[in-house]
């Protein structure tokens, strides 16, 4: 195959997997990426473990600046959430249902996925740090446990973003513009510079900056009572507020969309108005921020990186929208939405060496910020007091009707979050079969938050002058809060880690090569504060001593907590008397690879993760329903560790003389005391809490394949199959929970894309492409409650018609409510349907040595895509991608 000027220019450069040329009459080879997946820096087919690698010329040549973005080129990734910062990541299936996002910062799970900026994890609970993808070196997903070299969130994977260092040889400097026009929406667009400076030989500075906005497509439309609007239901508030209000049924009847009222003030259930509110494309996003490198070269041996990340993320509005209007644009909400997300990240890491070490020491300091104005009118259809809040009954008068006011609401957060960790670590580099990677680990973080919650109507409630219960561990000075404020959550909760962590491999031949890697470590978590009904602290104690005074004070029967904890019905070993919880253990990995080729490898590993405790706010508390299944249930007073053991067989091969790449893994995975995070007022309690739902088995398959087609034309594609069950539920959360068999959420059975660039000579000396690229993603069930229904006929009452969203049947009862439906029977049980769906962009360009200019067109067939399906307000809600954006990027860099 004849090699042209334009396969050795451009190839390398611009293919969506890196290609190189080798002599003028050879025929280009498929570039193998160096990564750090192990901690060492090694060709990403020569690593016995499964990774997938994007460099930067390749997210460049993808349109990707978010790590959404980048999942749609990840089959066995999940990125789940309800917009821009408020994001949890999943792989390979094992998924959970997380808390809401007005708690996540308050009583949510710990990661199952880590995230990590260079060497600094920035994992949160709920909101992963959502960091801009500008000036990326490259991306690395390292799927399955790799808790051994990574720690606690890598439980089933790790998530690496790897920033480009400062370039001591020469400089450098460039900048990206693209400008977008989205169907029905708002114009975006964005700009990106760097530059990269040597001062002196020894010492040189990058700096990367940006800014994008991003346009939004969904309307908040004014609430029309009966065309799909809220109109509010006095059964609905009625039913989860124990069947307080006399006639529901006659109430409802009464409501505006009855044509004999005419006005709010003659409706028994009164409608919430949102004209102030209405607004076209009122979900906008900005990030803007910077990067500053600072890279020095101490001498021979040793050399000094620091660097610095600022940035803010504001949004405006929600990513979702309303099923029960009219297309999959509009929504009604009935308060601002606004979140905005700061942080500053700075890290430093020293590399040197001692005779026949490497030693690396690396550290860092994440403070970030997060402020969050949310509707929460949602809340009338969930919380266990709604009719308390909002509504008038048993006045005591015979002439007064029951009446249900405005029920519009708003939840209000401040939340701060530290996080410091350093890490020393050695790599032998003697010339020896055999060789060792040890290190220490710690890891100090700290979320601090205060979440106002808006719930009663200050039409009944005036001046409700809130105060916290208690004072240890609260940010605030403890109210009164504002007259409208119902109820505080004041938290702070501090994670501190220590561990210990070492790989050992040996070559047992000169193509067969054995390791084992441990992690012993040590987590103390401390979770203080209060809210206005629990002093969370006073509590965690009590159960932590069990000193019997202390439980009495917190409203608990000594006795009869004792016997729980002898009946093993609470677990509380973990808890000292100072209310911390310590959990210690060791986990292993072990691997096997053997060198069959130089072009192929064939390895086999089996390794463990987990996820510490979570400390509950109203644990060890009876359920307010003692009957049935609920009898004698108490809140664990924390969920249990839950485990990931994973063991997979996987090959990596160049075939064709480097024109094919196959990249392959099988792998079966075994998670025990399965975490999930719980909301039932009806029968439990009023606050969320985590719990267990039981254990699982995951088998799957991971695959990607890459083809030079010609010195031309590059095909690159990537698939996951996916079987997940539950093998074991809880007995308490049996008929509530999806049950034994059926699958874990949020993942499809199927789920690949393919992406082909092609690449022809233009007049000038330039060259052109042409990148289009297909993603599929399967059926997806919503959460691990089987509540679709119970939220379908909420939704039929509240608005007046479904949701018209698919619902997988899955039980004849559904045993989470004690209550029957809108027609007197007993609700059956099933989770939402997160349909398939398919993506296509496509882009053209031309380039030279120093710009590019490129017309593209993402979302071509203008897929409206079921991202997630969000309960959080009590009837669904559709968080959807972009509608079809046709849009101009130009670039130019000068070296």
């Amino acid at each position: 195959m004849q090699k042209t000027h334009l396969s050795c220019a451009i190839l390398a450069a611009l293919a969506s997997s890196s290609v190189y040329a080798q002599e003028e009459q050879s025929k280009a080879k498929i570039e193998t990426i160096e990564v750090t997946a192990t901690k060492r820096t090694e060709s990403i087919q020569d690593v016995p473990v499964a990774v997938s690698a994007l460099n930067g010329d390749t997210l460049e040549n993808l349109g990707i600046d978010s790590f959404q973005d980048y999942v749609e080129f990840l089959p066995n990734v999940v990125f789940q959430g309800t917009g821009p910062g408020q994001n949890e990541i999943y792989i390979r299936g094992a998924a959970t249902t997380q808390s809401n996002i007005m708690l996540s910062s308050v009583q949510a799970l710990q990661p199952s996925v880590a995230f990590y900026v260079d060497e600094q994890p920035v994992s949160m609970a709920g909101r992963n740090l959502d960091v801009y993808a500008t000036d990326i070196q490259r991306v690395e997903v390292l799927p399955g446990p790799q808790g051994t070299l990574f720690g606690a969130s890598s439980q089933a994977g790790t998530v690496r973003m790897i920033t480009k260092k400062p370039d001591h040889n020469a400089f450098a400097a460039g900048f990206d513009t693209n400008i977008g026009f989205t169907r029905g929406g708002e114009m975006s667009n964005a700009v990106e510079a760097y530059f990269n400076m040597p001062i002196t030989d020894d010492l040189a500075v990058r700096v990367a900056a940006y800014n994008d906005r991003q346009g939004g497509w969904i309307d908040n439309v004014l609430n029309v009572p009966g065309e799909g609007g809220y109109i509010g239901s006095a059964q609905v508030i009625s039913r989860i507020s124990g069947g307080v209000l006399s006639d529901p049924v006659a109430m409802d009847a009464n409501r505006i969309t009855n044509p004999d009222i005419s006005t709010a003030a003659q409706a028994d259930v009164v409608s919430p108005k949102n004209d102030a509110l209405v607004e076209d494309d009122y979900n906008d996003a900005l990030y803007a921020g910077a990067r500053f490198g600072l890279s020095y070269h101490i001498n021979d041996d040793w050399d000094l990186l620091v660097q610095h990340t600022q940035q803010t993320l504001e949004t405006e509005g929600v990513f979702a929208y309303d099923p029960t209007l009219e297309g999959q644009s509009s929504t009604t909400r009935f308060q601002p939405e606004e979140n905005t997300d700061e942080f500053g990240l700075t890290t430093w890491t020293l590399e040197g060496r001692l005779e026949k070490l490497d030693v690396v020491y690396t550290g860092g300091y994440l403070d970030r910020e997060i402020d969050t104005l949310a509707d929460y009118t949602g809340y009338t259809n969930g919380g266990l007091f709604s009719a308390y809040y909002v509504c008038n009954y048993n006045s005591g008068d015979p002439e007064s009707e029951d009446r249900c006011l405005d029920p519009t609401k708003f939840y209000q957060e401040d939340t701060t979050t530290t996080r410091m960790t350093h890490e020393l670590r050695f790599n032998t580099t003697m010339d020896e079969p055999w060789r060792v990677t040890a290190g220490l680990f710690y890891d100090d973080q700290e979320v601090a938050t205060i979440g106002q919650f808006n719930i009663a109507s200050t039409e009944k409630f005036d001046n409700l002058s809130t105060t916290l219960v208690g004072t240890e561990g609260i940010n605030s000075d403890g109210g009164p809060f504002p007259s409208d404020i119902s109820f505080v959550n004041d938290i702070t909760h501090t994670i501190e880690q220590i561990a210990v962590f070492g790989q050992f491999e040996y070559d047992i031949t000169d193509t067969l090569t054995a390791s084992i890697g441990a992690r012993w470590y040590q987590i103390d978590d401390e979770y203080k504060g209060s809210t206005s009904t629990v002093d969370v602290s006073r509590r965690v104690k009590a159960f932590g001593s069990l000193d019997a005074d202390e439980l009495t004070a917190v409203g608990e029967d000594p006795a009869l907590v004792a016997e729980a904890i002898a009946n093993n019905q609470l677990e509380v070993g973990l808890l000292d008397s100072d209310g911390v919880l310590t959990v210690d253990d060791t986990i292993f990995k072990f691997s096997l690879d053997w060198k069959v080729h130089e072009d192929i490898l064939l390895f086999a590993n089996y390794s463990e993760g987990f996820r510490p405790p979570v400390t509950n706010r109203v644990g060890g508390g009876l359920a307010s329903n003692q009957s049935g299944k609920f009898e004698n249930f108490r809140i664990p007073v924390y969920s249990t560790t839950d485990t990931l053991d994973n063991y997979e067989i996987g090959m990596k091969g160049d075939f064709f003389d480097g024109q094919v790449r196959v990249n392959a893994t099988a792998y079966y995975s075994e998670i025990t005391d399965l975490q999930t995070s719980r909301f039932d007022p009806t029968n439990i309690s009023f606050l969320v809490f985590t719990d267990n739902v039981g254990d699982a088995e995951i088998r799957g398959l991971d695959a990607d394949i890459m083809w030079l087609a010609s010195d031309n034309l590059v095909i690159s594609s990537a698939f996951s199959l996916l079987d997940t069950e539950l093998t074991r539920v809880n007995s308490e959360l049996e008929g509530i929970s999806s049950g034994v068999g059926s699958e874990l959420p949020y993942s499809a059975k199927f789920s690949g894309n393919i992406n082909a660039r092609y690449f022809f000579e233009v007049a000038g000396g330039k060259q052109g492409y042409v990148n289009a690229s297909v993603s599929y993603t399967g059926d997806r069930l919503a959460g691990m409650v089987m509540d679709a229904y119970v939220m379908e006929d909420a939704t039929q009452l509240i608005y007046g018609t479904g949701s018209g969203l698919e619902i997988e049947d899955e039980a004849a009862v559904y045993e989470g409510v004690t209550y029957t439906d809108a027609d007197g029977e007993s609700f059956r049980g099933g989770r939402y349907v997160q349909e398939a769906y398919v993506l296509t962009n496509i882009a053209v360009g031309v380039t030279n040595d120093e710009w590019k200019a490129e017309l593209y067109v993402d979302n071509v067939f203008d897929e409206n895509a079921i991202l997630n399906i969000d309960t959080q307000q009590f009837t669904p809600k559709v968080v959807t991608n972009r509608p079809r954006t046709i849009g101009m990027r130009f670039s130019y860099d000068y070296y």
